[in-house]
Formats: structure tokens, sequence, C-alpha cells
């Protein structure tokens, strides 16, 4: 019986074929923007370094981390991985544990000594930092690395911030930030504490730049009627006392009022000290509250108690009034006039944060406004040389969006100490879910953190939650879909009926033979993570 004539080609017989000629439209490999990368306030690469774990480098991944995050393993203890919500993962199944596997590589570090790499050549230009937080501890990290001289200075005794002095022990072991502090000041930085910097025309002198970074630490305050015998302590001081091993006596029925996340600090805490009851009271509605969703979960199972829609009128004697409020139509809440007493041996004031800015403030060009301090797009404010980020700017209040401001200023410092082109990250293209192939990956929920029973929360500040073994962090790379990037599959190179998809060195390690592609997009529709686009052809 007679073959079909297909049967009867030689093997690659299709290449004695040019069939380019055809096309209208042509395949070509592209780098997209991850979601993640692009939610990550601190600038991390995070595509990458997953990359790098999935195999189980992690000596490679940590430091590919730590090229733009010195604090791995502090923030993935302390970040709300803004990224994991992002995940084009979340639309498959779930969202990939971005932040867990960001701690393991952190703890890993620690656990086998990795110190970071050593700075470039001095510049012989120095810049002064003020402010020994995250976001102060972030620049001068990065402006060491670009071998400028840095001197850190802080009115505090110990480096840290808010990292320190506002995030409780039971989530912020501090074994675990001393050693990344340690690890960064080793590279040279000149830290100064107890420095409290008032005069800062003075402290300028002998420096080529200064970037501020002194935190909000001044609590908002609310006028509250009370009577002399009514207790009122503020949150912030609440925590750092708990946090440096001290244990203010709150009693038995405490009282937290505000919504963010330092009153759920601040009442988890409470719990820890010894109260039977912590009662956080929020003018809002949930839906209004600021305090992250994790945050409230982990408050509600230790027993913290919310009430919402409330207000506090009056307190006095182990009594406090509280009104009932109701929303508006815009939303706004307005009093009802209702009132109920409540007992409470405490209230404990957690009510935001202000920054201290009469640092700046004899300053020529620095302006204030709200409360904060104006700087441009290089984050320098209006006194040539002097930049500030952090707390200090208009932003986002977190460890990680201070971390992700002192990268950004060391870089804009660096180019404005160089006198050199402004440094401007290339412009790439979103990856959404839609341009995915998912049916190439499998259903894999997320691993979950373990974490400490309810019932030994409440009795000492031991960490809460913990983290990822070896085999679980790297089942966690490995769910990454690699959005908009090629991993190297194989699958464009199997699936094109010309064998125009050819096996090259660098780039992408692929590259498409347009003598013989017919632009069929086979490629396209076939590429798991998105990273091969059809483009007209040219004429």
């Amino acid at each position: 019986m007679d073959k079909p004539f297909a049967i009867t080609l030689d093997v690659q017989s299709s290449l004695g074929n040019h069939t380019g000629a055809w096309r209208t439209e042509r395949p070509v490999y592209v780098d997209r923007w991850p979601p993640c990368n692009n939610a990550c306030p601190a600038g991390e690469n995070v595509q990458a370094w997953l990359y790098a774990a999935e195999d189980g480098s992690y000596e490679t991944a940590w430091r590919r981390l730590a090229a733009d995050n010195p604090f791995p393993a502090v923030m993935g203890r302390v970040c709300y991985h803004p990224c994991e919500t992002a995940c084009n993962r979340g639309q498959l199944d779930t969202a990939v544990g971005i932040n867990s596997v960001e701690r393991f590589l952190g703890d890993e570090a620690v656990r086998q000594g990795w110190q970071l790499p050593e700075p470039a050549p001095d510049t012989g230009k120095r810049v002064l930092v003020v402010g020994a937080g995250p976001s102060g501890l972030s620049a001068a990290y990065h402006l060491r690395r670009l071998g400028h001289a840095v001197e850190i200075r802080d009115a505090e005794g110990q480096a840290g911030g808010m990292m320190r002095y506002g995030i409780p022990t039971f989530r912020l072991p501090r074994d675990i930030l001393d050693i990344e502090i340690a690890r960064l000041l080793a590279l040279g930085i000149d830290l100064k504490l107890d420095t409290r910097v008032t005069d800062l025309r003075t402290a300028m002198e002998g420096f080529d730049a200064v970037f501020l970074a002194v935190g909000a630490q001044l609590s908002h305050r609310a006028y509250i009627p009370a009577g002399q015998s009514a207790r009122i302590l503020d949150a912030l001081d609440v925590l750092g006392q708990a946090a440096g091993g001290e244990r203010p006596q709150l009693g038995h029925r405490v009282v937290v009022y505000g919504g963010g996340n330092t009153a759920m600090d601040a009442a988890r805490t409470a719990r820890r000290l010894g109260a039977d009851e912590a009662l956080v009271v929020y003018r809002r509605t949930r839906e209004r509250m600021p305090a992250n969703d994790i945050e409230v979960e982990e408050a509600v199972a230790e027993g913290v108690r919310m009430r919402w829609l409330s207000t506090i009128k009056h307190v006095d004697g182990g009594r406090l009034q509280v009104e009932r409020m109701e929303l508006d139509e815009n939303g706004v809440p307005q009093p009802t006039g209702e009132v109920e007493d409540l007992d409470a041996d405490t209230v404990v004031l957690a009510l935001g944060q202000d920054v201290d800015h009469s640092l700046v403030d004899t300053l020529p060009g620095v302006q204030v406004e709200g409360g904060v301090v104006q700087v441009d797009a290089r984050m320098m404010t209006g006194c040539p040389g002097v930049f500030a980020g952090g707390d200090m700017v208009p932003a986002t209040r977190s460890v990680t969006v201070g971390i992700g401001h002192g990268k950004g200023a060391a870089r804009t410092i660096d180019v404005w100490l160089r006198s050199a082109p402004p440094f401007a990250e290339p412009q790439r293209e979103p990856a959404q879910f839609g341009d995915l192939n998912p049916w190439y990956f499998s259903d894999a929920p997320h691993a979950v953190r373990p974490r400490l029973e309810a019932v030994r929360r409440t009795s000492d500040f031991t960490e809460v939650v913990g983290g990822l073994d070896a085999a679980t962090a790297v089942y966690e790379a490995r769910r990454c879909l690699s959005c908009g990037n090629c991993f190297g599959c194989d699958n464009c190179y199997g699936v094109c009926p010309d064998n125009a998809v050819v096996k090259i060195d660098g780039a992408h390690g692929y590259g498409i033979d347009y003598d013989y592609c017919k632009g069929c997009g086979l490629c396209v529709s076939e590429c798991p993570s998105g990273a091969i686009t059809m483009e007209p052809e040219i004429t």
C-alpha cells in the first residue's frame, strides 16, 4: 500500500522550503514585567530569586534578593506581601507564597553565615544618613555598595527604628534583626547611636549629601475627657517597653483606641502582658479599618475583641463611656448620642503617628505640607543635596516601603554625587494572566506556614509564625509561573511545525529562523509563561 506523501519525506525535509514569505505576523520573544516585581515596594526582582530557589540554589537566590533588600529574614516576617496579592497564580489556584520563601532564604543565610559582597571602590564622597530605621539603613547599605562613605546618626540606643521599637518580638525576634543589621554594618558603615541631630546645617558640614529618614515616632494625640484616676497610655510607649523586655502594668481589662496595625500589635501585646480582656475600639467599619487583614485575623484568634463604629467619650476610674457611631451618606461616621459604659483598667491610644519635621524647618527651600516633607522625583527636598524618604515623605507607611525608599534614594544620590545621567528603569510590558497558558500548570495549593497554637500565644512572646523547611520552600518556589519570561521549557522548540525555533546561546536560549517560520502562532499559544508575542511582519 502506498504511504501518504508526508510520511515519505525525510527528517528535516521541511527545511527545504523557505516559507517565511507567507507570513503577515512574526513571533518575537519578549521580557514582560512580572506582577510580583511590579507590586513590591522594596523593588525586589522577585521572579529572579524565585527562579534560583527552584533548584535549591539558595545562596544564589539570597544574593539576588539581598542585592535589592538587605533584610530578607526581617521582611519574610513583617512584610504584608502585596506581591502575593498581585500574583497571577492567584487566578489559577492560590498565589505563590513569595513571602514565606523570602523568609526561608533569609533564615538560611543566618544559619549559613552568608555575608554581603564587598562594596565598590571608594568614590571619595561622604553621605550622612539621619535615622537608623528601615529606610535609613537601606539607603546606607546601597550607598556603601556604590562606594560612598556613609555615617548614620540615630537618637536611640540601638539601630532598627520601628523594626525594633514598634514591632513586637512575637512577630520579629530581635536576634534576627540584630544579625541582619550587623551584616549590613560590616560593609564599613559608621553608626553613631544616642546621637540626636537637632542642627542639620551644622551636621551637614563635611558631607556631600544627606538622607533624612527619622521615621514617624510622634503619636497622634486626641482630646478625651478623663478624670484624674484615668489610666491612658500611648501604644508606641507600650510596644517599646515590651520590646525592651519590660512588662508595663496594664491591668486585666485593656481597651485599645484605634484601627491600624499598631492598634492590633498593642492589643496582642496586652494579652501577653496578662490582660484577660483586650478590646479594640474603632470609629469606622471593618472595611475602613487600615489594619492589615492578617493582623486582624491573628488578633481575633488570640482573643482580642473588636468594637466597630464606636468612639470613646470619657474615661475615669476604671470605666469608660463609648458612643455608637453611624455612617452618613458619604461614609463618614457621625455620633448617634447612644452611649454605653465599659470596664477598663487601661486605655491605650493607637491613633497613628506623626513625623518630627523640626529638623528641616530652618533649611532653605524645604517645604512641609500635611506634616510630611515634600520631595521631587529624585527624593530630593527643595534644599540641594538634602534627600528624604520613609515616613518623612508622602507615602504608605510600612517597613517595606521604607526599604524601597532607601534603595531609590541611594540611586538618585549616587547620580547626583557623580553628576551622571539619571538612572532609568527599562520600560517593560506587564505580564497579565491572559498572556499565560495555564493548561500546562497543574493545581498546587500554596504551602501553609506553621503557626503557634492560639492557646499558647498569650502566655509569652514566642514567635507566632514559623518558617518553611527546605523541601516546602522549593515546592513553593516551583509554583511560580514565570509570568512573561522564558524559563526554558522547550515547548516552542517542540511544537513548531516548521522547525523554525532554534536553540542559541545567550538571550532567551531560543531564536526563530524567519526563513522558515510561516507565522502560524502555535509557539505563542503554547508558551506557558507568555514570553512570545506576535508582531506585524516587517515589510
